[in-house]
C-alpha cells in the first residue's frame, strides 16, 4: 500500500486515508468492512459507475445527477472524516 504523505508529515489522517483498504477488502468481497473502513468507498463506486455509463449513454439529466453524486460522495467524506477524527481525539 502507498504510504500517506500526509500521515507521515503531520501525523494524522487526511480525507483519502483508508480508501486503498477499502478497495482491497472489496476486491476480497468483505463488503461491511469496506464500509467501515472508508464509508466514501460506495458513493465513489456509484459516481464512477455513473460517470462510465454517462460516457456512453447520455442522459437528459445527467448534470443534475453528477453533482448531486459527488454532492453526496464529498459530504460522505467529510462527515465521516469529522467522525473518525472526533473519535480519535476523545
Amino acid at each position: 500500500m502507498l504510504p500517506c504523505i500526509n500521515k507521515k508529515i503531520f501525523g494524522i489522517d487526511c480525507l483519502g486515508c483508508g480508501m486503498q483498504r477499502a478497495i482491497v477488502l472489496l476486491f476480497k468481497g468483505e463488503f461491511s468492512k469496506a464500509f467501515y473502513t472508508y464509508p466514501a468507498i460506495y458513493p465513489l463506486i456509484v459516481l464512477l459507475i455513473f460517470l462510465g455509463f454517462n460516457f456512453f449513454i447520455k442522459f437528459k439529466q445527467s448534470q443534475l445527477i453528477k453533482v448531486s453524486l459527488m454532492i453526496i460522495s464529498v459530504l460522505t467524506i467529510i462527515i465521516s472524516y469529522i467522525i473518525k477524527m472526533k473519535i480519535i481525539f476523545n
